[in-house]
């Protein structure tokens, strides 16, 4: 795995940057200019504004990385889908954000981003980052995988209870959840009712198919489709 102190090629590999905040936006120019070696070819305020560069963009300015932050203070947060749609047209991403929001975080994971950087870490770490992710590897710091796993109005539910939940969520019917999950009816009914205590006890009422839809999607464990 390459570190900060062994760099990749100078000037081979292309970087775009999206970032709302100027200074912020300069300064991560600068780090991955000089400390990471990469060339920027791209600095957008919003992630539209980066895919409309990106279609007319010559196939020798095309970035090989996307430095992305989540949160846009005068617009929309980021599109989970939008970025999923960029992995699977082989661009690698990866986050340099605040993680105000958990359930955010764990939306744009789900959907292949490559790596985390929070805007608290040292620079040594986005460095270290941008040369794992574009050999090919991932990158987290045990911060980032805290926020991931700890947010404490994210129930902790159990690999069934988490299928059951995303099945019914979805619109199955307890039949059909049963089926996907290989138990009885009965048993898928428990798991549903468990995840309903447990968010209970977390503070969030999910009473209703609807109430666990819009729990599923705010926690990331479905995208918003509706």
């Amino acid at each position: 795995m390459p570190t900060s102190g062994t760099p990749l090629r100078r000037g081979f590999y292309r970087v775009a940057i999206v970032e709302d905040h100027a200074l912020q936006r300069e300064r991560t120019e600068e780090v991955l200019h000089e400390r990471a070696g990469v060339r920027v070819v791209a600095r957008c305020e919003h992630l539209p504004q980066f895919v409309a560069w990106l279609e007319r963009a010559p196939r020798e300015e095309r970035p090989h990385l996307l430095v992305l932050d989540l949160s846009v203070d005068r617009g929309p947060a980021v599109d989970p889908e939008l970025v999923a749609s960029l992995v699977r047209g082989g661009l690698r991403v990866l986050v340099l954000s605040a993680m105000a929001s958990p359930a955010l975080v764990r939306q744009v994971m789900r959907a292949g981003v490559a790596g985390f950087v929070g805007k608290r870490d040292p620079a040594t770490d986005l460095v270290d980052a941008v040369h794992t992710v574009l050999s090919g590897g991932e990158w987290m710091t045990p911060d980032m995988a805290n926020v991931i796993v700890n947010d404490p109005g994210r129930p902790a539910l159990s690999d069934q209870e988490e299928r059951a939940l995303v099945l019914y969520a979805s619109g199955l019917t307890l039949e059909a959840v049963a089926a996907g999950i290989g138990v009885k009816r009965d048993t898928a009914k428990k798991y549903i009712d468990v995840v309903k205590r447990k968010y209970a006890e977390a503070g969030r009422s999910v009473r209703s198919k609807t109430d666990l839809y819009r729990a599923a999607v705010a926690d990331g464990y479905l995208d918003d489709a509706r």
